[in-house]
C-alpha cells in the first residue's frame, strides 16, 4: 500500500478573517487551523492576530500521487489571519480600531464573518442580530479609514501639481475619483481602472486602501438550507455553521458520518484561494507530487520561478499537459505519442490544473 508523507508548501498570501465581536471569527479560525485560540463571550478577546497555515484541498493532487506512486504529497497552502473584532468608531480609534486597521492593511484579501444565527446566550454587540447592518458597520469603518488616507494623498499631490508635476496631476485625478466613490458610500475597488497597466495605478498601490482589497462574506448560520435575504445572497459568500465545524474537530470522520455531520470548510478554503486570484499547477513523479501556486495569468517562466529562480531566469521550454489528460493517457510516453503532451515556450499562459516539467 502506498504510504504518503504530507508536506506543506507555504504561500505568503494571507486572508484576514474580520467581523464584529462574537460573530464566530475565532471559532472559525480554530476549526480551520485546528489551532485553539482564546474564545470568550466578550468583545476584544482576540487582541493579537493569530496566523494559521491551511492546506488547499485538491483531489487532483491525490490522483496524480496515486498515478505516479509518489513517496511524498505536497499540497499548496494559504494563510488565514484571525484579526481582533471591530466595533463602530474603529476608524477613530474606538475599541481596538487602530490595531484592527493596521492588521487588516497587511493582508491580501478579506473574509468577513457575518452573524446570521440567533442565540440568546451569545451577546451581540448591537443587541439585535442584523447581518445587513453589521456588514454596513464594518465597511463604513473601512471606508472612513480609507478616506483619511486618500485625503492625505490628495493634499500631497495638490502641492506637487503647483510645481507643474504632470505625474502628480494625472495621479490626482485618479485619487479624487476614489475619494468621490468613498464619499458616495461605495468601496474603492468599485472604481474601474487597470491596476496592472495604468501608470497612475502606482499611487493607488502605495495607499494600500482597505476597501481596495478583494472581499468575501462568510455567513455563520445554523441552517445551511435556509434561504438568505436578497441583500445577502447577491454578495460573494460561503455558508458555514461555525459551531458544527468546531465540534467536528473533536471527532473522527467515521463518527461524523454516523452523526450525519459534514464539514463545509473546504468550500471556504477553495473560495479564499480563488479570491486571492490564485491557480494551481502540478509536478509529479515517484519522489513527490506537488501542487504549486501562481497568480492567474502567469506565464510558464513565472510558474517555473515558483519552483526555483533558475527555472524562470534560464527558462527554455516546458512540457505541459492537463492533469486529467495525463491520467487518461496512462503514462507520459503514451501522452507524448498521442500528441497531448505539449512543448511550450516563454509566452505560454499557465492554466489551472497543468502538469509541468520545466527544461533549462
Amino acid at each position: 500500500m502506498l504510504s504518503l508523507h504530507l508536506f506543506i508548501f507555504i504561500m505568503a498570501l494571507q486572508i484576514g478573517v474580520v467581523g464584529l465581536p462574537n460573530v464566530g471569527k475565532s471559532t472559525l479560525f480554530t476549526a480551520l487551523t485546528k489551532n485553539p485560540v482564546d474564545i470568550n463571550n466578550y468583545p476584544f478577546c482576540t487582541i493579537e492576530p493569530n496566523v494559521g497555515i491551511v492546506t488547499v484541498p485538491d483531489e487532483r493532487l491525490e490522483k496524480l500521487a496515486a498515478f505516479s506512486a509518489s513517496e511524498k504529497v505536497v499540497p499548496t497552502a494559504i494563510e488565514f489571519v484571525d484579526i481582533a473584532g471591530l466595533v463602530e468608531g474603529a476608524s477613530k480609534g474606538e475599541g481596538l480600531g487602530n490595531k484592527f486597521l493596521a492588521n487588516i492593511r497587511e493582508v491580501d484579501a478579506i473574509a468577513q464573518v457575518v452573524r446570521v444565527f440567533e442565540n440568546d446566550n451569545i451577546t451581540h454587540v448591537h443587541d439585535v442580530v442584523d447581518p445587513g447592518r453589521d456588514i454596513a458597520v464594518i465597511e463604513t469603518e473601512l471606508m472612513l479609514a480609507d478616506l483619511s488616507t486618500v485625503q492625505k494623498t490628495i493634499d500631497r499631490l495638490t502641492k506637487a501639481t503647483k510645481g507643474n508635476d504632470k505625474d502628480a496631476q494625472e495621479q490626482l485625478v485618479v485619487v479624487e475619483r476614489i475619494r468621490d466613490a468613498l464619499n458616495a458610500g461605495t468601496l474603492a475597488r468599485t472604481v474601474e481602472m487597470d491596476m496592472e497597466h495604468d501608470p497612475t495605478a502606482v499611487i493607488v498601490r502605495e495607499m494600500s486602501l482597505l476597501t481596495m482589497k478583494p472581499m468575501m462574506y462568510v455567513y455563520n448560520v445554523t441552517d445551511l438550507d435556509a434561504p438568505l435575504s436578497d441583500d445577502l445572497a447577491v454578495r460573494s459568500h460561503v455558508l458555514l455553521d461555525v459551531k458544527i465545524e468546531e465540534e467536528l474537530i473533536a471527532i473522527s470522520r467515521e463518527e461524523a458520518h454516523e452523526l450525519g455531520m459534514e464539514t463545509h470548510l473546504p468550500d471556504l478554503i477553495v473560495a479564499a484561494y480563488d479570491l486571492l486570484g490564485l491557480q494551481t499547477f502540478f509536478t509529479t513523479g515517484e519522489t513527490e507530487s506537488r501542487a504549486w501556486t501562481v497568480q492567474k495569468g502567469a506565464t510558464a517562466p513565472e510558474a517555473g520561478g515558483a519552483i526555483h529562480s533558475d527555472f524562470r531566469e534560464k527558462f527554455i521550454r516546458a512540457d505541459v499537459i492537463a492533469w486529467d489528460t495525463l491520467l487518461d493517457a496512462g503514462s507520459y510516453g503514451a501522452a507524448r505519442e498521442s500528441g497531448v503532451l505539449k512543448t511550450v515556450g516563454k509566452d505560454y499562459m499557465m492554466r489551472d490544473g497543468d502538469v509541468v516539467e520545466f527544461k533549462v
